[in-house]
């Protein structure tokens, strides 16, 4: 996994993968989730890519835009 940059200093995101149609990650507060394009669904995934490379805005988005719609939970 890949350290968020977390430019805005104050995320609950800790690490990232990003893989073709999915992107895996990994809370400070613990738990790694994936999201792909099933769950939940191609643009989502796409936008929290761009942010996640960005380091600034993710966890936002998934609060926002995501919330509980995960594809699984990896640990």
């Amino acid at each position: 996994m890949q350290r968020y940059r977390n430019l805005d200093g104050n995320s609950g995101v800790a690490s990232f993968t990003v893989g073709d149609g999915f992107i895996d990650v990994r809370f400070i507060e613990g738990g790694t989730y994936r999201y792909d394009s099933t769950t939940p669904g191609a643009d989502d995934v796409a936008a929290m890519q761009g942010l996640a490379r960005a380091g600034r805005g993710l966890a936002t988005y998934i609060n926002q835009h995501v919330r509980e719609r995960f594809a699984a939970r990896l640990d």
